[in-house]
């Protein structure tokens, strides 16, 4: 290599060096120690969040004396081992490691106003209200992030849009009617189609008004026992029961008497009521929660479809008689 190339191999390099120090990510000089995202922002004093997602599907939580609730649903209770980890996330934000500072990256990095993953606006308890844009994940455990009305765009390994769901199960128990199936002696199922009645005897169920020559088919009434003593729901609604919920003439009832040497006889009651015709879930009520719920189709079709016949065993098919077979003619 002559001097010339030597010397055009020594810029070169020289101006990559350049440009890798002015485009890595680097840290922000805040003139102290503190490099928190919101520096005043303590988890416990987080009284609010409303989640946005990408869809524009939103969910507001609050904090009450009493903990975290879906104000939308009349004050539904969520689980507080479920709120607190984005509210430690929230308050433990680093500005550490910007990667873009104008806003022609917003829409590419997710993180603007018209465009992004999750948008997160979370109220203190003096009234302040902030927000935050969660934007792409370039890699596992890291996401884009922009805070209030700054320019600058950092990337972070504490919160991703995993952790801000926009669906209540994501910040309730999603058991919303639950009985220990072992305690149950009696269940009693009315639809459109009848009533049926289940009495446990022993360790086997059996079906009032059964005939002698008919057969209980066990697999179908251990379905049926098993959604009706552990119901999840899709979507709390509140506490107030509207018309459009169809529970005053509901599409079907489910008693379910139990038994227990502590608590003794006991009888729980669930109501099924209107199909909604865009998701197929349906709305119920359970005598043991003032709160109505929507749970899915999946989980009230038997209630709902049940017949009698649908419960027995069919009787077996008859066994095909075998052809005869053609007698031989003299002389073949």
């Amino acid at each position: 290599m002559n001097r010339r190339n030597q010397i055009l191999a020594g810029i070169l390099i020289l101006q990559l060096l350049v440009v890798a120090v002015v485009l890595w990510p680097r840290p922000v000089t805040s003139g102290g120690e503190d490099q928190s995202l919101f520096p005043d922002v303590k988890a416990d004093r987080i009284v609010g969040l409303t989640i946005t997602s990408a869809a524009g599907q939103t969910i507001q939580l609050a904090k009450r004396p009493g903990g975290w609730v879906l104000p939308d649903a009349d004050d539904y209770p969520c689980q507080e081992d479920k709120v607190a980890p984005i509210l430690a996330k929230i308050a433990g934000l680093k500005a550490d490691r910007v990667v873009a500072q104008t806003s022609s990256s917003y829409k590419r990095l997710m993180v603007g106003e018209e465009h992004f993953e999750r948008r997160i606006e979370f109220e203190l308890d003096d009234g302040t209200h902030h927000w935050l844009y969660l934007g792409t994940s370039p890699s596992f455990h890291a996401a884009h992030i922009r805070a209030d009305d700054q320019d600058e765009v950092y990337l972070i390994s504490d919160l991703s849009s995993q952790d801000a769901g926009v669906e209540a199960t994501a910040w309730v128990d999603r058991i919303y009617f639950s009985v220990p199936q072992d305690q149950v002696v009696t269940l009693t199922l009315e639809n459109k189609n009848g009533r049926f009645e289940f009495v446990k005897d022993s360790d086997s169920w059996a079906l009032k008004g059964l005939t002698g020559g008919e057969t209980l088919n066990t697999d179908v009434v251990q379905s049926l026992i098993n959604r009706a003593t552990s119901v999840a729901l899709l979507r709390p609604l509140g506490k107030e029961e509207k018309d459009a919920y169809g529970l005053k003439e509901p599409s079907a009832v489910i008693s379910i008497q139990t038994h227990s040497d502590e608590t003794g006889d006991r009888t729980c009651t669930l109501r099924v009521g209107a199909q909604d015709t865009t998701d197929k879930s349906y709305v119920i009520a359970s005598s043991e929660s003032p709160y109505y719920v929507r749970v899915t189709e999946f989980t009230v079709r038997d209630w709902v479809g049940k017949a009698r016949d649908d419960f027995l065993e069919l009787p077996p098919s008859p066994t095909p008689m075998p052809e005869a077979s053609p007698e031989a003619t003299p002389g073949s």
